[in-house]
């Protein structure tokens, strides 16, 4: 087929997509004048992409194979809606042949490369095969058709392990595992499956070479339908966990000049293998001496800011003008490399619960204004619900500066000035992680965060002075708000009063274990003051129109932000982020806790697998249950010692957050 045939002009694009991404393109394709139209799951009739487009189309129940991944549904919307191109974004459907090839049947243009590209690079094991033959190195590895669990124990057995099992489609760390001995092979791969083919619909798995001590390095490429094929530089994507990457940065800070120029000279070889048309990423790992290719991504990717940062080129811009049929605007040469740039993932998930993700409502969201060198890439805001059906990004966080060392400085300023409130996020671990000493030295690989964790995710720190101080401030400022009293009153957080003083006992604890600490604000006629044990301060605040307040103590200002929920106060002072909970003078705290051994499903999920049976005897940390929450498998564990009692639940039941599961009765001492 002509190239030149499948890619036209076009007015109104439809973005099959959702949250951070699908608000990406959406702002890009009006700029340029484009109508845009947004699809949704009942799950998301109140998403942020929704209201940002001009148009959208309910497709259907919120699960993603009845909705985003249901490719009759999403090409039907675009009839409904008269759009003429499709843009995939990333993940759902954006590396499915079948669907680009259906919306080539359909009339519509798919912005992205042919459905005959995607077959031939999409696929691992056909790509690798593609790359052997043009010369680009690769890891050592099983990529043949056959898929029964002889032939994948062999080809592990001749590689020699520690292998990497991993889907032959899809990406972001879904269906891959590190098998360090033939014992655990089988259920790997089991495991793997299973997950691949919720997240892809696709469970064929290949096999490779584990690299110690590996490093992940990207060169993204774009081609356009007249034959022109472009590099732009490389990402470095090494600080991951469980394969899904964390931070990713541009240029790498590993390669000297003469490895960047031979890897990106690799990467457009292997795009050329298939005469590439649209943007994607060639994906190598390197052992410190050599790179190895292991994959292409046939779409954008996550992390595409960084390049966009360090090159001033817009990539969505530039797809949605290869999809007009234009040849590229610039030549190899015309592209320069200017600066550094970094970015953070922010997840909804907690770092001190394995990375738990976490669903909610969010009732608070603050982002730093985009500025010179800083950018918001956000797919929720205030009010929003995160969902468990999909994946758990928020938004990204990226800096750019012109060198490595500045641009972590401001990332981590952004990343500071960041508050998610309603939900757990991620983002203290994130400012720790770009922190770090040996990630600033760019010692790391990507096993560095699961080796650090313990030292990423320290336990909260108490509250000092200031923390307790402020969270009186920010009760009696409340109060204030509540009993609507005007800002400039001098009844309000002084307490003023023309004659006499009084005093107010406020009582905190920052953990359910930790002790009370017990404040005492005296008030009345002259200044106000705040006493802990034997130490008095000098005390004073005042509201700030950014919805933070300035505390003084003893002469000395403090900027403080707090959010305020029932008798649950966060704080972020100058110290770093703290939680305390107001202990109520009249009682009423307490809350009834679940047994600890009652097993509970921690967020709404699917049951896949049962791992033990009732009657078993468990050992602390045993498993007895997975469940797939935002298409990841969640193991659920014995919390000590003991006997199963009783399960109750089957695989395939989808249960709800709290919902009993299991029982385990621990051993007699």
């Amino acid at each position: 087929m002509d190239r030149s045939t499948q890619y036209r002009r076009f007015r109104i694009l439809l973005i099959a997509n959702r949250g951070e991404i699908a608000c990406r393109v959406i702002r890009t394709a009006k700029a340029m004048g484009l109508r845009t139209v947004a699809v949704y799951s009942e799950a998301d009739r109140d998403a942020m992409h929704v209201a940002m487009a001009d148009e959208a189309v309910l497709l259907g129940p919120a699960r993603a194979r009845d909705s985003y991944l249901n490719i009759e549904r999403v090409t039907a919307a675009a009839r409904q809606s008269g759009a003429e191109a499709v843009h995939p974004g990333y993940g759902f459907l954006s590396e499915s042949a079948e669907f680009a090839q259906a919306c080539a049947d359909a009339g519509l243009v798919f912005v992205g490369p042919t459905a005959e590209m995607i077959r031939a690079m999409g696929s691992k094991s056909g790509s690798k095969m593609l790359m052997e033959k043009a010369g680009v190195p690769l890891v050592p590895g099983y990529h043949g058709e056959a898929q029964d669990e002889a032939t994948l124990a062999k080809s592990a057995d001749k590689i020699g392990f520690p292998v990497l099992v991993k889907a032959s489609a899809g990406g972001g760390g879904r269906g891959m595992r590190i098998v360090r001995s033939a014992g655990e092979l089988a259920a790997a791969i089991v495991s793997a499956k299973r997950e691949a083919k919720a997240a892809f619909s696709d469970d064929r798995m290949l096999i490779e070479k584990f690299v110690q001590n590996p490093r992940h390095i990207e060169v993204q490429i774009i081609g356009d339908s007249h034959g022109n094929l472009l590099s732009l530089f490389e990402r470095e994507c090494t600080l991951q966990r469980r394969h899904q990457k964390v931070i990713e940065e541009a240029p790498s800070p590993t390669l000297n000049a003469a490895q960047r120029d031979a890897v990106c000279a690799a990467a457009r070889k292997a795009a050329s293998a298939v005469n590439y048309v649209g943007a994607g990423t060639i994906e190598f790992v390197s052992d410190g001496k050599d790179v190895f290719f292991i994959e292409m991504n046939t779409r954008l990717q996550v992390e595409h800011p960084v390049t966009e940062l360090i090159t001033g080129i817009d990539l969505v811009e530039w797809q949605l003008r290869v999809a007009f049929g234009e040849k590229l605007p610039l030549s190899q040469d015309e592209i320069k490399l200017n600066g550094h740039a970094i970015e953070a993932r922010v997840y909804a998930e907690n770092p001190h619960k394995n990375f738990m993700p976490s669903v909610g409502r969010i009732r608070t969201w603050r982002m730093p204004e985009p500025s010179n060198g800083l950018r918001i890439d956000a797919g929720y805001r205030e009010g929003d619900a995160v969902s468990p059906h999909y994946d758990a990004m928020l938004a990204k966080v990226i800096a750019w500066a012109p060198n490595r060392d500045a641009a972590i400085e401001r990332l981590n300023r952004g990343l500071e000035e960041s508050d998610v409130r309603g939900i757990v996020s991620n983002i203290p671990f994130l400012s720790a992680l770009v922190t770090h000493p040996d990630v600033r030295a760019n010692t790391i690989d990507t096993g560095f965060i699961e080796r650090e964790l313990k030292n990423l995710t320290p336990p909260s720190a108490p509250p000092g002075d200031i923390e307790l101080c402020a969270a009186v401030a920010a009760i009696l400022i409340e109060e204030a708000k509540t009993a609507c009293a005007e800002l400039h009153s001098p009844w309000r957080t002084s307490g003023w009063m023309p004659v006499g003083r009084r005093q107010r006992m406020f009582t905190f604890r920052h953990a359910p274990e930790a002790a009370q600490e017990m404040i005492s604000l005296h008030y009345g006629h002259g200044a106000a003051t705040l006493s802990i044990g034997e130490r008095e301060f000098a005390f004073g605040s005042s509201l700030k129109a950014d919805g933070g307040f300035d505390i003084t103590l003893d002469g000395m200002k403090s900027r403080v932000v707090a959010v305020i929920e029932g008798h649950e106060l966060y704080l972020r002072t100058r110290n770093g982020r703290f939680d305390l909970h107001w202990v109520d003078p009249f009682g009423g705290d307490d809350e009834e806790q679940v047994g600890e051994d009652k097993i509970v499903a921690p967020l709404p999920g699917t049951v896949v697998a049962l791992l033990a049976e009732v009657g078993a005897t468990l050992e602390k940390g045993a498993p007895i249950l997975t469940l797939e929450v935002m298409k990841m498998e969640q193991t659920l564990r014995a919390p000590f010692a003991g006997v199963l009692k009783v399960i109750k639940c089957k695989v395939g039941d989808i249960v709800q957050e709290g919902v009993e599961l299991a029982e385990v009765e621990p051993t007699a001492s």
